[in-house]
């Protein structure tokens, strides 16, 4: 049993970071070198019974591995078209097709690489490689962990549900991904007060410079047409990021009461995120997200991604420094 003695350590290593705060980040990172040395212990195991299907089913995912990429960017550009096409030709809409797009530049550039042995190009596409290695992995780290932490199921009484805004159309109109957020926060009020308990609804959003009324007050209307007391709802109004939201939104609860918990409700690709931010504002509370339309869902994680990278960039990119120097190094 000694093979799977890393996974075990991991696994500890895991569960005392996540009962301890399951916002972390980093409990991603944990989760993944666990899963992976269990896999590999389950490998060694199967290779002591039976080399045969060991060697079938090493060579199977050997082969998924080199489609992956081709598969990923296909979908990502098809994606991103979607998104132009649904959304319009906003940056942030282009993310999925820009990221398929460089997956595809970067093979067809490696493979010229490979195939010419010329250095001038092969030794900065090393270089990326091993970055592109890095992030990968950051990245799978943090969808397994989003995945995760969407599904935990919250069982603490809370005293406040906040819904965190994400802009108006047509001045004051609440768009389809902002009522997911309000019917996700309503479902979640409304299971607290069956309960017996005297929970609060904070609607979080600035007035935008395109917008008719401040964002959380068109979101209290909405809640209010759909059955809620308004006098079960608080209206933070002057935020204008989801830092602001929370930290802006923890004064008004603190007004009510000094020791509260809250449940943030956010759109589930924003969830891991939020969380973040929210144990950087020092809010007492867990992130639950509402559902996202499909073609959605890969540049938004892709956007989030990004900001939870860089929200450690001091460390990120001296690790991606270093790995971008052993990449350039090892060919002399």
């Amino acid at each position: 049993m000694i093979i799977f003695a890393p996974a075990g350590v991991f696994f500890l290593v895991f569960a005392c970071s996540f009962l301890y705060d399951r916002r972390l980040v980093r409990n991603g990172v944990y989760l993944f070198l666990a899963l992976l040395f269990l896999s590999l212990g389950l490998l060694y195991k199967l290779a002591s019974v039976s080399g045969t299907a060991t060697l079938v089913l090493v060579s199977t995912l050997w082969v998924l591995l080199i489609l992956l990429p081709f598969v990923l960017a296909v979908f990502l550009i098809a994606n991103g078209v979607t998104m132009m096409r649904r959304e319009g030709r906003h940056l942030a809409n282009l993310l999925s097709l820009a990221v398929g797009a460089g997956i595809l530049l970067f093979i067809a550039l490696k493979a010229l690489a490979n195939r010419t042995r010329w250095a001038a190009l092969g030794t900065p596409l090393d270089a990326v490689g091993f970055v592109l290695g890095y992030v990968s992995l950051l990245f799978v780290c943090f969808l397994l962990y989003s995945f995760l932490y969407g599904r935990i199921r919250h069982r603490r009484a809370v005293d406040f549900v906040v819904v965190l805004g994400s802009g108006l159309i047509e001045g004051a109109r609440v768009p389809p991904l902002l009522a997911s957020r309000l019917d996700r926060g309503r479902a979640a009020f409304d299971a607290e007060r069956a309960k017996g308990r005297d929970t609060m609804l904070v609607t979080s959003g600035g007035q935008g410079p395109d917008e008719d009324l401040p964002e959380a007050r068109a979101m209290a209307d909405y809640l209010i047409a759909s059955g809620v007391p308004a006098d079960r709802i608080l209206v933070e109004d002057k935020s204008r990021t989801t830092q602001e939201n929370l930290r802006f939104s923890k004064a008004l609860m603190r007004e009510r009461t000094s020791d509260h918990r809250a449940l943030v409700v956010t759109n589930n690709f924003h969830v891991m995120r939020a969380a973040q931010i929210a144990r950087r504002e020092k809010v007492e509370a867990q992130v639950i997200g509402s559902p996202t339309a499909r073609y959605f869902w890969p540049s938004a994680t892709i956007r989030e991604f990004v900001a939870v990278f860089l929200s450690h960039r001091v460390l990120n990119l001296v690790i991606c420094a270093l790995l971008a120097l052993i990449g350039v190094l090892r060919l002399y």
